[in-house]
């Protein structure tokens, strides 16, 4: 095997599997070994696969799936030049075909002779692997077949340039990495360690059209997203307005609606801000548009984070990269809590205007502000009908409306999320 040839796939997270089983199969028949020692290597690569493709889900011929788990995941010059964008010109392709053409080797290995040498018939259950764990611990359902899907197209590939093109193609749809594969990602930061963008492996499969009314709204939402995608001039948007209408579900919902075309989405924190200019360091370089999300955004008078946002957001000397947005939820028009104790402390500034100014100016970076107002009556009772239908509620409209009132009586008033728990209340009756 060739696997110290390799130079752009060189440094790959579990790689020592990899490793491993490479020396097993240049040295399975070699005196100069104890084979005792051999089969005991042999079996913790056994060990190690099994762990890897149960947290994952896989399933199949886990020799091949765990070589494709390291293809997808490896952030190198080629893998992550084509991701998105598709196959890119110049020499860097020749080395990525020789890397291949040693991955290539590694699918069409025929493991029988190191089974026979090693006296361990352990392997033939790795290739023909049913996994009963349903998705994996690590890994969503989506994304683990997706490995296992390719694995199988990489079996087939006639030589290394169909290989190559197979790889090339799925980078081009899915990406590479952490950030190709998954949607979402949470900022982590350990004491003593350093800042992590981590995934995050269950999104909610919400959509626009499953938000009943602000057609406007949505528009406004739509339009500015679609600009970002597409590489057009796009603002940062604060989506605010009265709680449970339906900001943050219309947040995840663009993000389902554009995973595909490249975007993906970054929740913060406000105690994260001073993590801000690191985060934005470690994706502005990839071919991926990146929202960072900050939900219910507000600041009592007291916090001054606002003021390192305003200078991240716009107002450093370095330009916000071009692939990164910000959107914002916040219940507050203006952000900053205020009270009439700060009107008085401003009639005694000499410099009144000044202190409207600061506090207002973090709004003014967000080039886009859409208000989500609470329903009226007769919008209440339509987002309660359009529900209760899709929900398969059996109950005469009369009678659901007249429910319906009664709860938002005394569970919160008229907004969406009360209708929604008014519909899974019914729904968990019956």
């Amino acid at each position: 095997m060739r696997t110290n040839e390799l130079m752009l796939y060189k440094n790959m997270d579990y790689g020592n599997i990899l490793e491993d089983m490479t020396f097993l199969m240049e040295n399975h028949g070699s005196v100069r070994y104890d084979k005792e020692e051999l089969r005991s290597r042999l079996f913790i690569c056994v060990n190690e696969l099994l762990e890897l493709s149960v947290s994952h889900g896989f399933y199949g011929n886990l020799w091949h799936t765990y070589l494709t788990f390291l293809l997808v995941n490896d952030e190198n010059a080629y893998s992550t030049s084509c991701e998105i964008v598709g196959e890119v010109d110049g020499s860097i392709n020749e080395i990525a075909l020789h890397d291949f053409g040693v991955f290539k080797e590694l699918f069409d290995y025929d493991f029988s002779i190191l089974e026979k040498d090693l006296q361990a018939g352990c392997i033939g259950v790795l290739l023909t692997y049913e996994n009963t764990s349903g998705s994996g611990k690590v890994f969503n359902r989506r994304i683990r077949d997706r490995i296992c899907t390719l694995a199988v197209s990489l079996k087939s590939a006639a030589d290394a340039e169909d290989f190559k093109g197979k790889m090339t193609q799925f980078y081009r749809e899915f990406g590479v990495g952490k950030l190709g594969l998954h949607k979402a990602f949470r900022v982590e930061h350990p004491k003593g360690q350093k800042m992590e963008i981590v995934p995050i492996t269950n999104i909610a499969h919400v959509h626009l059209d499953d938000l009943v009314g602000y057609e406007i709204a949505k528009k406004k939402l739509i339009e500015n997203t679609e600009a970002f995608v597409r590489g057009r001039k796009a603002n940062n948007c604060l989506l605010f307005g009265d709680a449970g209408t339906g900001k943050s579900s219309s947040i995840k919902a663009i993000l389902n609606q554009y995973y595909d075309q490249g975007l993906r989405m970054i929740e913060i924190y406000k105690h994260q801000f001073q993590d801000l200019n690191d985060v934005i360091a470690q994706i502005k370089n990839r071919n991926y548009k990146f929202i960072i999300y900050m939900d219910d955004l507000s600041f009592e008078e007291f916090e001054i984070e606002y003021k390192y946002l305003k200078a991240v957001i716009e107002g450093g000397l370095e330009r916000r990269p071009e692939n990164v947005l910000i959107y914002a939820t916040s219940n507050r028009r203006h952000l900053i809590r205020e009270t009439f104790k700060d009107k008085a402390d401003r009639d005694e500034e000499l410099h009144t205007n000044d202190t409207v100014q600061e506090k207002l100016s973090l709004v003014a970076r967000f080039g886009v502000t859409i208000y989500f107002g609470s329903p009226d009556k007769k919008e209440f009772q339509e987002i309660v009908r359009v529900l209760a239908r899709r929900g398969g509620v059996d109950m005469p409209e009369e009678e659901l409306l007249l429910e319906a009132n009664k709860w938002e009586l005394s569970h919160g008033g008229l907004s969406g999320r009360t209708a929604q728990q008014f519909v899974d209340y019914l729904l968990g009756k019956e």
